[in-house]
Parts: C-alpha cells; sequence; structure tokens
C-alpha cells in the first residue's frame, strides 16, 4: 500500500498579508521532504471561492512547483474539475500534458465535477446536467492527449473541431484517470469506466473491504474503458497526525483536522456563505459540538478506544479522528487499510490550523518508523496485482468501443489560415497568388509583408 498527502490549502481566518503566500511555501516544503522520505504522491485539489476551506484553484501550478521540488513524488490532480464552463477540455489536456512532460511523467489525473453551489453557481453550471458535462468534457481531453490529431466533436456541451493538440504526455497511452468518490455509487462509476477511485469519504478499513470488493466485481463485469487504459486502483483519505505521544497527537491535529469536516459540511450542506465576510473558522469555534466536531468530544471518546477508526464517538457525538495517533496506533490502523486492499492512503495533514512545524515532525516520525515496512511489501504486491488483474485488464479493454475515437471528418481535412480563408471565398486567384508569394518570400528570409501586417 502506498501513501500521499492531499493539499486544499485550507486557510482559516483570520488573514494575515503573507498568509497565503506562506501556506503555499510551507506546502511546498512539505512535499519535498515527503519525496525525500519515500511518500508515493501529493494530492491537490481543485476548487473556487471556497473561502478557509480551499484556497487551491490552480492545483496545475502548485504541481508544477512541487514537480522541480521533488524527484519521484507522483503528481495528482485530486480533482481537475472537467465540465466544461470551468475547465475546456483542450486545455485540460494540455495542462495535464504539459505537467506530464516537466515531471519526467509522474502525472495522476483525477477528475470530478463539484457539488458545491460556490462553484457549481459561479460557473452558471445546472447540478442536474453536471454528471454528463463531467462525462463529456473528460471524455474530449483524453482524446485531444491520444489522436493525432483530435477529429473534433460536436455534443451537447463541447462543440471542437479538429486539431492535433500539443504536446502529448510522457506517459503512455495517457496519465492514470481517477474520480472524485464520495458514496458507493461513484464507486460503482469508477469502476464503469475503468478509473482510479479517489474515496473522499472518512470510512474505517472494514467498511473500505466492502467497496474495494464492489470495485473489483463491478470492474470485471461492467468495466468499460473512458479513457484508453485502465486504472484499477482505489485510494482513501483520512486526517493525519503522528506524536509518540497520543495525547500530542490528538492536540495537534484533531482541531484542524475536524474544522477539515465543518468546513467542508459548510460549503456542502448546511452553511450560508456570504462571500468576503463570512468567518468559517469562528463559525466553527461557536457551532463545532452541535454539528458533531467538537475536538475535547472527541479526544475523550478517543482515550476509551483501542484502536484507531475514521470516526470516534462519545456521549452522542461524533468527530473525526483517522491516523490521527502514535506510531504504533498508525501502523496497526494501514495494516487494516492494507489488508482491506485499500491502494493508497493520502493524509490530510494541512487541515485547519495545523502548525507546519507539527506537519513537519509527524512526516518525519512516520517516515522514519512506520513507512518502511509499507514500502517493501508494496512492490510485491504492487507487481502481483498486477499479474492478478492482467486478464480483468484484457477483458475491460476489449470492450472498449471503437466510436470512442472517431475518424476525422474527411481524409483531406485542413483549416485554411484566415487571410487564405478570405481567398477562398472571394474566389480571388490574385489573393491567392499573392499569398503563394509570401509564402515564398517568407521561406527565403523577407518577412516585410508578415512584420507588416503585425504592426497594422
Amino acid at each position: 500500500m502506498k501513501f500521499g498527502l492531499f493539499y486544499e490549502h485550507q486557510l482559516p481566518r483570520p488573514w494575515a498579508e503573507d498568509s497565503e503566500y506562506e501556506l503555499l511555501q510551507h506546502a511546498l516544503e512539505q512535499c519535498e521532504f515527503a519525496d525525500r522520505l519515500g511518500i508515493h504522491a501529493c494530492w491537490e485539489v481543485e476548487h473556487h471561492f471556497l473561502e478557509e476551506y480551499s484556497h487551491s484553484s490552480a492545483p496545475e501550478v502548485f504541481l508544477a512547483a512541487v514537480s522541480q521540488r521533488t524527484k519521484n513524488m507522483r503528481l495528482g490532480h485530486g480533482i481537475v474539475q472537467t465540465p466544461p464552463p470551468f475547465n475546456h477540455p483542450a486545455r485540460v489536456a494540455e495542462r495535464i500534458t504539459t505537467l506530464d512532460l516537466v515531471s519526467g511523467g509522474r502525472v495522476d489525473f483525477g477528475t470530478g465535477e463539484s457539488s458545491s453551489e460556490a462553484e457549481l453557481g459561479g460557473f452558471l453550471i445546472d447540478p442536474i446536467e453536471k454528471r454528463e458535462m463531467w462525462e463529456e468534457g473528460l471524455r474530449i481531453a483524453v482524446r485531444c492527449m491520444t489522436e493525432e490529431p483530435f477529429t473534433g466533436h460536436a455534443g451537447k456541451h463541447v462543440t471542437m473541431p479538429p486539431r492535433n493538440v500539443v504536446p502529448k504526455p510522457r506517459q503512455k497511452p495517457h496519465p492514470p484517470i481517477w474520480v472524485a468518490c464520495s458514496r458507493r455509487d461513484t464507486i460503482r462509476l469508477a469502476a464503469q469506466k475503468g478509473i482510479g477511485a479517489l474515496t473522499f469519504s472518512f470510512i474505517d478499513p472494514e467498511e473500505a473491504v466492502h467497496w474495494v470488493t464492489e470495485y473489483h466485481e463491478v470492474l470485471a463485469r461492467e468495466g468499460v474503458p473512458v479513457g484508453d487504459a485502465v486504472n484499477p486502483n482505489i485510494a482513501c483519505v483520512t486526517p493525519f497526525m503522528c506524536h509518540p505521544h497520543e495525547g500530542v497527537a490528538l492536540e495537534r491535529g484533531l482541531e484542524g483536522g475536524n474544522f477539515f469536516g465543518f468546513s467542508l459540511a459548510h460549503y456542502y450542506v448546511f452553511g450560508r456563505h456570504e462571500p468576503g465576510k463570512t468567518d468559517v473558522w469562528a463559525e466553527y469555534q461557536r457551532r463545532r459540538a452541535e454539528h458533531g466536531y467538537d475536538p475535547e468530544t472527541v479526544q475523550a471518546a478517543a482515550s476509551n478506544g483501542d484502536r484507531l477508526g475514521a470516526k470516534v464517538v462519545g456521549e452522542g457525538v461524533a468527530g473525526l479522528r483517522g491516523a490521527v495517533g502514535t506510531p504504533d496506533q498508525l501502523r496497526d490502523f494501514f495494516r487494516r487499510y492494507e489488508e482491506a486492499g485499500v491502494d493508497q492512503v493520502i493524509f490530510i495533514a494541512q487541515a485547519g490550523k495545523n502548525r507546519h512545524e507539527h506537519i513537519m515532525e509527524s512526516i518525519e516520525l512516520f517516515g522514519r518508523e512506520v513507512l518502511p515496512e509499507f514500502l517493501e511489501r508494496d512492490k510485491e504486491a504492487t507487481s502481483a496485482k498486477a499479474k492478478r488483474l492482467e486478464p480483468v485488464i484484457e477483458q475491460v479493454m476489449a470492450r472498449k468501443p471503437a466510436e470512442d475515437h472517431p475518424p476525422l471528418p474527411s481524409d483531406d481535412y485542413a483549416f485554411p489560415a484566415i487571410p487564405r480563408a478570405i481567398a477562398d471565398r472571394s474566389g480571388s486567384d490574385d489573393f491567392h497568388k499573392f499569398l503563394d508569394q509570401v509564402a515564398e518570400d517568407t521561406a527565403a528570409g523577407d518577412n516585410t509583408v508578415i512584420e507588416n501586417a503585425l504592426r497594422a
């Protein structure tokens, strides 16, 4: 089983002038350090307008910076919003492939659609149509990465003529594709599309067993790949803070981890937000126990448990716990995920007002005392899994319909430069001759006409 770091770039109020700058610099430092220790991936979200919860609206920029400060770490988009009003699929393809090239082929292409009014309403997306937008945008983005040239598409949400979208990715046929999953029905969707499941739900390993089993059953029975390769993997997220003393780990990690849950629910479930005014952190402080995110209650309940769980309950109040504890506790917790068949556990360490130095200490302790045994087992387990799934993947790929890659509109399809198109429409032989002469002059090094046109 592998491990990753997860970044929303949370920034609770109040903000200082340098708060966002320091937040990003600290995250880069954490990723660079984690890469040296052997942590597998950095996952970066794409969110818009979600003040305090997520200041990560340009993940491709952050991940490009990470790519230049790391050597082995996978760079996970967790996720790209693929409905076209968020991101045109050709632009998605261009950004993913460029990142794949500058990183030496280390990109994971996580996809999603958002469920918040802040984002959907901000980009004028009808929630009823977001799932079909996600799929149409994803399909076109993948085709733009793999077809030479992209043969064009006329659909409900995207219309684009044939163009050769460049550059092409280093990973062939394209980087591994994932989709954000918060419920079991989206786990099934991931399996049906032959892509990885990024499960952004806080589930215990014993619950994950059912998700993993169902994923692989559906993949074998119903999988039809949305891309040109299958990514049969499941990842789970969890709050994370590691310290030799459990009480210190709880003190350092619980408040931030539970703010993560509260602020998410503020935007996605119960909140009413005034842009630029609402103070989510202050609201959390006032109402956290009422909504089940009281770290004091969680800490009291945690002291009565004999092993870690995604949530703990005390006196009727639940809260997030996850991988917050000692190295021994975390080792046991992660072994249970490993036994459940989960491929990667992703840590939410940068949450709420968790301190940078505590996150760095936590990563270092995990890397020294917990990670090595999992790294040792993972290489052999990954190889065995690939061999076991080889016939399944062959069956899934055989179901991919040929029409997923339609032909060009005609064998001689071409598009003219604008002046040549004007000459075509006017039927002017003299204009065509003039353009032909410009071509000859330019080839000979005479750029007079071009320079005059650019100055016009």
